[in-house]
């Protein structure tokens, strides 16, 4: 399968029609391995060995929005954590000059926040959503496994700065995970300092495709339990699927299995994005083993089949 730059569009249920791009097509180039993450583990990094150049991204970029050019937001992410590319302040300028009223968004885990060069990049976003799943040192780096010389304390600084500067929309995201950060005195850690965060949504969420390593996301009714821990004065949204909308979209065979690389789809999710010649060309995609199922935690995805091999067995 052809590595592309650019995938969806994706309906997502917390930023709206999104066509994203990824920084690093090739392989993951991340600066954490997270225990949950829906992407094979690799070894963490503190730059990208390997980066596609500015006028190709640009190029991608272009065509997709020719054929999709009703989108909400232009997505920057990456197969790892998109603020290591190297050119994301001149890649911001071309996208900028390109978008008309489209927004940006970047998806970020916040290490990097550290850096005042992205710091001062990330200021130009239209959007921004940054990660927090862990505060206390110990628990920081059980559940992100951050790579050398990234320090929880030195993000949660970096954040509530970064907040205050911002003039864009901010959102928060943390993934709990059972017996990790779950527990009452952590979520009182991140309570706190949250509390030094201006931002318009914290959401909390759990696992909710195939992770990485062996562990398990917590349920509704906990995560409801949990929201109730934080101070009310804090804009907390339990992030859930159920409230996803319809964005029908034709997709090649080369586009749904790029898209299942990037983003596992629940068979649910099929039904929101896919019109009826997409949905015969995944089924002929499972029959020929391209794409295979998978369970987890009840729930139903797909993904590409060579990606299962690629999942650890423990941690």
């Amino acid at each position: 399968m052809e590595n592309k730059i650019i995938f969806g569009p994706v309906k997502s249920r917390r930023f709206g029609t999104s066509l994203g791009i990824d920084l690093s097509p090739a392989f993951k180039q991340c600066n954490f391995d997270c225990l949950y993450c829906e992407l094979a583990p690799a070894a963490t990094v503190d730059h990208q060995s390997s980066s596609v150049a500015v006028d190709d991204v640009m190029t991608a970029l272009q065509e997709a929005l020719d054929e999709h050019p009703h989108v909400d937001v232009i997505t920057v992410t990456a197969n790892g954590e998109p603020t290591l590319y190297p050119h994301l302040d001149a890649l911001l300028e071309r996208i900028d000059a390109l978008k008309g009223g489209t927004q940006t968004l970047i998806l970020t885990n916040s290490a990097a926040l550290t850096n005042p060069k992205v710091f001062a990049t990330l200021l130009k976003f239209d959007r921004v959503k940054l990660s927090l799943d862990a505060v206390t040192p110990a628990v920081f780096k059980k559940i992100d496994r951050p790579h050398p010389g990234i320090y929880a304390g030195g993000i949660v600084e970096a954040v509530q700065r970064f907040s205050r500067e911002f003039h864009g929309k901010l959102y928060i995201e943390v993934l709990f995970v059972h017996g990790l950060n779950d527990s009452d005195d952590e979520i009182l850690a991140l309570n706190d300092a949250l509390m030094g965060v201006r931002c318009d949504r914290i959401d909390i969420g759990t696992i909710d495709r195939p992770p990485a390593y062996p562990v398990q996301g917590v349920s509704y009714s906990e995560l409801h339990a949990i929201a109730l821990q934080f101070d009310p004065s804090l804009p907390i949204h339990i992030a859930s699927r159920i409230h996803a909308e319809s964005c029908i979209s034709a997709y090649s065979d080369e586009e749904i299995l790029n898209t299942l690389d990037k983003r596992p789809l629940t068979p649910d999710d099929v039904e929101l994005l896919f019109d009826t010649a997409s949905k015969m060309r995944l089924e002929r995609l499972l029959e020929q083993g391209d794409v295979a199922v998978r369970e987890s935690a009840g729930v139903t995805f797909y993904i590409p089949a060579g990606n299962i091999a690629r999942k650890r067995s423990k941690a």
